[in-house]
C-alpha cells in the first residue's frame, strides 16, 4: 500500500470518528433536550388494569387510559372489565380515596325462547342479526331477540350464549366490557350496575301494548303498570316498566310487584349467592332471565 492510499485511508477513518463523535453528541443533546419525563405510577396502573384493551373507558387501550389516570382528572371508575377491585387498586396507586362503585354487567331485554314467539317465519338470508334486523317480518315482535349471535361473536370473554333462539347470558364470566351491547342491531342489551351479585330485572322489551303483545309473544309485558305501583324503583317509560338503577335498593321486598305481574316478566339475574340458593332451594324459580333501565332500547329505530 502507497504511502498515498494510507493516507487517503487515514483521512477516511479520520472523518468518519470526527462523524461519529459529532453525531454523538448533538443525540446526546437532543435526548436532553427534548426528554419527557414518564409518571412511574403509569406503568403500576397499567400493570393494575385487566389489559382487556375493550375501549369501554373511552380511550384506546388499557395503556392511554392508564396515562390518563396518571395524569390526574380522568375517573377512576371506567373500567368496566376490572371492577370495584381496579377501581381500589387505582385508588391506592393514586393516593386518593376510592369512589363507591358498583360492577356493571349486560342484561337482554329478551327472554322468550323459540316457543314462545308466535308468528315467526322462516329466515334463509345471511345468519346474521344485523342482516335479519333489515327484514320485514321475520318475527312478529319487532323488539325481541332475532338469535342469529351476533352478539355471542362479539364476546371476547365467552359470556353470552344464543339458547334456544335467545340470548343467554353467563354471569360468572360476564365483565361487562359492552361488546355485545354494540353488536346488537335492535338495541336490546345494555349495561347496568349490579348492587349485589343478583338483581331483579325486567324481562320484556316490546313497547307495545295488551292484544298486540300477546299476538306476538306468550310472555310479552302487556303494560298494565301493576308493579310500577309496587316498587319505587319501578317506573313506566310508554307502556314498558323498567328499573332505575339508582334508586334501586337490593333490600326492598319486590315480592310485591314480582306476585302481581301477570306475565311474570319480573325476573331475578345475575349469580345467586350461597344464602340465596339456600332460600330458594324448593322454589322453582323462572327461566327467564335479563332486565332494563335507561335503556338503547329507546333510541333504536325500529326495524321489522
Amino acid at each position: 500500500m502507497t504511502g498515498e492510499t494510507m493516507a487517503l485511508v487515514g483521512l477516511g477513518s479520520g472523518v468518519m470518528l470526527l462523524l461519529a463523535v459529532v453525531g454523538g453528541a448533538v443525540l446526546g443533546w437532543a435526548d436532553r433536550r427534548f426528554f419527557v419525563p414518564v409518571d412511574p405510577r403509569v406503568e403500576r396502573i397499567n400493570r393494575a388494569l385487566p389489559g382487556a384493551n375493550c375501549g369501554n373507558c373511552g380511550f384506546v387501550g388499557c395503556g392511554e387510559y392508564a396515562e390518563a389516570v396518571a395524569a390526574g382528572g380522568t375517573a377512576l371508575t371506567l373500567c368496566a372489565p376490572g371492577g370495584p377491585a381496579v377501581v381500589g387498586a387505582l385508588a391506592a396507586i393514586m393516593g386518593v380515596e376510592a369512589e363507591q362503585t358498583w360492577p356493571y354487567r349486560v342484561i337482554v331485554h329478551c327472554t322468550a325462547t323459540t316457543g314462545m314467539r308466535l308468528r315467526r317465519h322462516p329466515y334463509q338470508g345471511e345468519p346474521t342479526c344485523t342482516a335479519a334486523n333489515l327484514v320485514t317480518d321475520v318475527q312478529g315482535c319487532i323488539y325481541g331477540c332475532l338469535g342469529l349471535g351476533d352478539c355471542e361473536r362479539a364476546c371476547t370473554y365467552d359470556a353470552i350464549h344464543v339458547v334456544d333462539g335467545v340470548a343467554v347470558v353467563d354471569y360468572t364470566k360476564c365483565t361487562g366490557c359492552g361488546d355485545c351491547v354494540d353488536a346488537c342491531p335492535r338495541g336490546i342489551i345494555s349495561r347496568v350496575p349490579f348492587k349485589t351479585d343478583r338483581i331483579l330485572a325486567v324481562g320484556c322489551a316490546n313497547q307495545d301494548f295488551g292484544n298486540d303483545v300477546k299476538a306476538v309473544c306468550t310472555i310479552g309485558c302487556i303494560g298494565c303498570k301493576a308493579c310500577a305501583k309496587l316498587a319505587p324503583s319501578l317506573v313506566m317509560k310508554g307502556n314498558l316498566p323498567v328499573i332505575d338503577y339508582d334508586k334501586y335498593e337490593p333490600g326492598f321486598d319486590f315480592l310485591p310487584a314480582i306476585d302481581k305481574c301477570p306475565a311474570e316478566s319480573l325476573v331475578w339475574v345475575g349469580t345467586p349467592s350461597p344464602k340465596d340458593l339456600e332460600a330458594l332451594a324448593d322454589v322453582e324459580m323462572p327461566v327467564r332471565a335479563e332486565a332494563t333501565f335507561d335503556t338503547t332500547v329507546d333510541q333504536t329505530e325500529w326495524r321489522g
